[in-house]
């Protein structure tokens, strides 16, 4: 099956969510001495107002993506549900959202 363009877009956002988060993950971890803190990274995301802003905006959104995704997968009969929620804690929200629509898109054209 090829790709569409929307899920090479889809595909592209996650490799760059993946890039733009975790490049600041590894310099939090070197500024940190070398070991992730959930605790202080949690704490250095509510520094000011403008990242505690950033950081509940992301929170709820993550929230109504699991949410979402969980129903959506079940009705399209998407396995493997679970590494997204798995995906969004460990890696990043900005690589498990885009990831999901990239395989819903793909599971969708299977359907259809």
């Amino acid at each position: 099956m090829d790709l569409t363009p929307r899920q090479i877009a889809y595909a592209v956002l996650a490799v760059v969510g993946f890039a733009a988060t975790w490049y600041f993950n590894l310099k939090f971890i070197e500024e940190s001495g070398g070991v992730f803190s959930v605790s202080e990274f949690v704490a250095a995301s509510y520094a000011n107002s403008a990242s505690s802003s950033i950081a509940n905006d992301i929170g709820v959104a993550c929230l109504a993506f699991l949410v979402w995704s969980f129903a959506e997968a079940r009705r399209l009969g998407m396995r493997y549900w679970w590494t997204y929620p798995v995906l969004t804690f460990a890696v990043a929200f900005a690589v498990a959202y885009p990831l999901f629509l990239f395989v819903r898109e793909r599971k969708m054209a299977e359907i259809h």
